[in-house]
Formats: structure tokens, C-alpha cells, sequence
């Protein structure tokens, strides 16, 4: 034991590698990447530190690659949950009790070990198990998730710092304690970021976690335990078990453990998973805490004063990168008359010029394919369904899946602002874009905000200071993180918080303190130095 007062490392964003042709750290990551898919990988699940074979398995394949399988992944069935529920019990109490010095020290390693040695690891899982170029994987895979470790560790620093007045004669202290009984964390394929957050986050404060990812993101998951576990993370600590959601789900909700979720996925998911606990409150041991990010259908509007060139690059990186698989995406988008004969043409020639293909065969590549067959058949019937509505096909939709998913940047135009593609979210590289007389501004703004139940993300585009004004005012709940003059994607950690509320989610904002604090349970204690002695009060004589 030692006695301190310790302040943790600064914060700050992992500088992100550009991968230029020729350079060392693309020479590195395509020798990792070759050497992934040149084996398919046996992922067990892990449960108080050890692998658990199931002999259940389902197989990770690349989206942009039938061809090409990349794990044998073990599925948990209940009797796998329930074991990693109790070793997540089990290993609570000496967690707790862990010095928060060492406990960060933990996640802090960890974040260093992603950002240097497992670093092409990482981002190779993730290029060739959810299709994402190198970039996209560079930014999130990598610099994210040893963002959210390491600022999470300072947000924790700092919440243990809040603490109430004293005055003379008494002592008054914070205990912030994690919350009684386990988490559970369901985490999505999109971004390895997200998925390492969700467990993580919980944990640094005391809390011992049970983690169910998305068996399209197993490859990446299980990277992210290794770096945990090299770390020095304790064995039940976090306990990650694969396969069905719904049996992860159903398990752990029904245990009067269950304290909280921390989950990011669909609206439907969340709203049921609300019902669930909502239907068994009154097992459990404590109100859980659920913390959720369900999603998006997010905007773009444009005053007549926004500048041309920026509007178009964001909307192709808004809409398009990572094939529209964000929920930030930018997926519907109000274009001012005066402008559209310009931005027409400019946005069919950069929809026209972005390459897709296999992203793990050349880091050059700018997409690469969506992430199952099911995904692509509901674009198709969405881009289907939008034509037969009426909407003009402006460039894409010639969808191809004979060696991969894939779906190509897909533009419609549609004189209705509320048409199917227009109000539904997608989940994939298809912009719908509505022209409005530029002397409506005004009166589009109550539409923009009441098209969708969603309040994710969205962008204003104007060099009229008092469009920006107007514009924020009238569309301040319907999104939780909203840009100016830039795309309505790719927040950072400790200067974006992210999060939206409406039906994206409780909006509590990860990247920050926010999020951190749902994670506690605090208890206030009072120490009085000289107790009262008499009963009697001045008002008493």
C-alpha cells in the first residue's frame, strides 16, 4: 500500500497515420493484414480468464470477400452466460477494492499497446472482418478506442474528484462506488471503438463486466481482450462471450444481479431490451442503469450561402465512408434550388470517382463492402422502393454480391420530404437528397425536425451567420451532436462527446464524464469530529 495523492497522464488524441504509398507503417499493416487472412482463427469465448470451447460455432467471413473465413467463433449458449455473470460476480469485490491508481494503470497500458505494438492487429481485424479501409479502420479501430482508454481514465480521475463542502466541525466525502452486482455490454459491428468502450468504461470505474459483441466484429473483440488481458487485466474482470444476443440478453436480464447495460445497436433492440428489464424490475437487487445508442437518420441542410466545394466533400464523406455503416451518417439531405444545378453534377462526378472493392487486397481502396447479405438485400429493396415511389436514381444502385457485399455509393432525389428513404434509416452508402425554394428556408426547418424520431447527428452548411443562428435554434433537439460547415460524422473523444436522445439513445454522451458517472453509485458519508451531547435546542431555553 501507498500513501499519494496521483494524478494520471494528460490525456490526449492518438495522432493518426496517414499510410501513404511506400511508407513503414503501410509496409507493417499490409503484412499484418496478409498474415490474418492467411489463417482462420479459433475464437473461444473467455470467461474468468479462460477460453471456453462451446463446440457451438458459427464462422466470421469478410463481407468483401465470400471466399475468404477469418474465424471459427464459439458461441455461448445460457449455461455460458450464467458461468461468466458468476465469474463476474465473483471477481467484483477484489476489482472494487483495486486502487484506482492501479486500475488505470491497466487501461492506460492497454492504450499503449494498441497505439504501438498491437496496433496492426487491430486495425487488420477490423479492415478484414468488417470491410473498413485503412483509414476508416486507423481512425476508430486504433486512435478511438486508446482515446476512450485513456481519457476515460482521466474522466474517472475527475469524477472521484468531485466531492461536497465541509465546515467546521464535520467531514463530508464522496465514496463513488461501482453499481451492485455486473454490467452487461452489447456492443455492435461497426466500430471496434464502441465495442471496446462499452465493456471498458464500466470497468475502470469498479464494475466487472459481461460482454456479448457482434459476431460480425468477433476477430476485432477478441484483439481488444488480448490487449486488456497483456495489460494485466484480472481474470473475470471482463468476461466476453459470442453468438446470439438475444440469449445474452435474456440471461442476464433475468439475473437479480443485472445493475446495467451498456449497449449501442438498433432502436427496435434497445426498445425491447428497455421492456425486458422494465417487466422484471422488480427482481432485481437495484434499479439497473441503461445506457443506449440506438441509432440515427441524419441530416444535412444547406443555406443558399453555403460554400459549394465543402458541402460536397461532406456529403460524400458524410454519406459514403465506410458504406454509409455509421450512425452518424449522413443519409438525407436538404439542398437549396439556387445551388442544386451545381451540386448536382459535382456530387454525381465524387459518388462516380470513389473506389470499392476488396479493402484488405489494397489499402488504397475508399470503401469497401456492407457487412452481410442481409444488409444488402434491404438496401436493394430500399433503393427499389424509392424509384417505384418516385424518387430519380441520380447515380449507384447497381449492386453486385458475387464476390462481396457490395453496394455502390447510391444518390436518389426526391421532390417528397417524406419518402421512404427520406424517414427510414438504412445503415448504408444511399443519399437522399430534397430540393427547396431558398426563400423556405425557414419554414423547411420544423420539417427537417419532425421527419424522423431520431435526434443523432446532423449538419448546417451557411456563410449567413444569422441561417446559422436560425438553423440551431429551430433544430437544438433534433440532434445531440450538431456541425457547422462540416460533416455530421466522425466525433472525438474528449471534444465531441457523442450521443443523441429522442429514439438514438439516452444521450449519454461517451467521450466524456457523462458517461462515466452512470457507472457509479455514489454514497455521502458525514463524520462529525465532536458529537452533540445535550438533545436539548436554543429555541428550548
Amino acid at each position: 500500500m501507498s500513501d499519494g495523492t496521483f494524478c494520471v497522464p494528460a490525456p490526449y488524441n492518438e495522432p493518426v497515420r496517414g499510410y501513404a504509398p511506400g511508407s513503414p507503417e503501410r509496409t507493417s499493416l499490409e503484412a499484418a493484414v496478409t498474415a490474418m487472412a492467411g489463417r482462420t482463427a479459433e475464437l473461444p469465448c473467455v470467461i474468468a480468464g479462460e477460453p471456453a470451447h462451446t463446440g457451438e460455432t458459427f464462422t466470421q467471413r469478410a463481407p468483401h470477400r465470400h471466399d475468404l473465413t477469418l474465424a471459427t467463433v464459439h458461441a455461448a449458449g445460457a449455461a455460458q452466460v450464467s458461468q461468466a455473470i458468476d465469474a463476474a460476480c465473483e471477481a467484483k469485490h477484489d476489482w472494487a477494492a483495486m486502487p484506482f491508481e492501479h486500475r488505470a494503470a491497466i487501461f492506460l497500458r492497454a492504450a499503449d499497446l494498441l497505439a504501438g505494438p498491437m496496433r496492426d492487429r487491430i486495425n487488420a481485424a477490423t479492415i478484414l472482418g468488417q470491410s473498413k479501409s485503412v483509414h476508416q479502420a486507423e481512425i476508430e479501430a486504433a486512435c478511438e478506442l486508446v482515446d476512450f482508454l485513456r481519457f476515460n481514465v482521466a474522466f474517472a480521475e475527475q469524477l472521484y474528484a468531485e466531492q461536497p463542502i465541509s465546515v467546521p466541525g464535520e467531514w463530508n466525502r464522496v465514496d463513488h462506488r461501482p453499481l451492485d452486482g455486473f454490467v452487461l455490454a452489447i456492443t455492435p459491428f461497426n466500430f471496434t471503438a464502441i465495442a471496446g468502450n462499452l465493456p471498458t468504461a464500466p470497468a475502470i470505474l469498479g464494475n466487472t463486466v459481461v460482454w456479448k459483441p457482434s459476431e460480425k466484429q468477433a476477430l476485432a473483440a477478441q484483439v481488444t481482450l488480448e490487449a486488456l488481458q497483456s495489460a494485466g487485466l484480472p481474470d473475470g474482470v471482463i468476461n466476453l462471450v459470442h453468438g446470439d444476443g438475444a440469449v445474452a440478453a435474456e440471461t442476464a436480464t433475468a439475473d437479480p444481479r443485472f445493475a446495467g447495460l451498456h449497449f449501442t445497436g438498433s432502436e427496435q433492440v434497445l426498445s425491447s431490451l428497455f421492456e425486458r428489464v422494465g417487466s422484471q424490475v422488480a427482481r432485481y437487487r437495484s434499479f439497473p442503469r441503461i445506457v443506449g445508442e440506438s441509432g440515427g437518420k441524419d441530416f444535412v441542410v444547406a443555406h443558399s450561402s453555403a460554400q459549394v466545394d465543402g458541402l460536397v466533400v461532406a456529403l460524400a464523406r458524410g454519406a459514403f465512408e465506410y458504406q454509409g455503416q455509421k450512425c452518424s451518417a449522413a443519409s438525407r439531405a436538404y439542398l437549396p434550388s439556387s445551388l442544386w444545378p451545381t451540386l448536382r453534377d459535382r456530387i454525381a462526378d465524387v459518388a462516380g470517382e470513389l473506389t470499392m472493392g476488396d479493402v484488405g487486397g489494397d489499402l488504397s481502396t475508399f470503401m469497401g463492402a456492407v457487412i452481410d447479405g442481409r444488409a444488402f438485400e434491404k438496401h436493394r429493396e430500399a433503393i427499389a422502393r424509392a424509384t417505384h415511389e418516385g424518387a430519380e436514381l441520380l447515380v449507384g444502385g447497381d449492386l453486385d454480391d458475387t464476390h462481396g457485399w457490395f453496394v455502390p455509393p447510391t444518390v436518389l432525389v426526391t421532390d417528397d420530404p417524406r419518402s421512404s428513404t427520406m424517414t427510414t434509416e438504412l445503415f448504408g452508402p444511399i443519399l437522399t437528397i430534397h430540393v427547396y425554394a431558398d426563400d423556405h428556408f425557414d419554414e423547411l426547418l420544423p420539417e427537417v425536425d419532425a421527419a424522423t424520431d431520431y435526434a443523432l447527428t446532423g449538419s448546417i452548411f451557411a456563410d449567413d451567420r444569422d441561417a446559422v443562428r436560425r438553423a440551431t435554434d429551430a433544430l437544438r433537439h433534433t440532434a445531440g451532436n450538431l456541425y457547422v460547415n462540416d460533416k455530421p460524422t466522425g466525433s472525438i473523444v474528449g471534444r465531441q462527446p457523442f450521443g443523441g436522445a429522442r429514439r438514438s439513445g439516452t444521450n449519454d454522451k461517451a467521450g466524456s464524464v457523462l458517461n462515466l458517472q452512470r457507472w457509479v453509485s455514489p454514497r455521502v458519508v458525514k463524520e462529525t469530529s465532536v458529537p452533540a451531547t445535550d438533545w436539548r435546542y436554543p429555541h428550548q431555553g
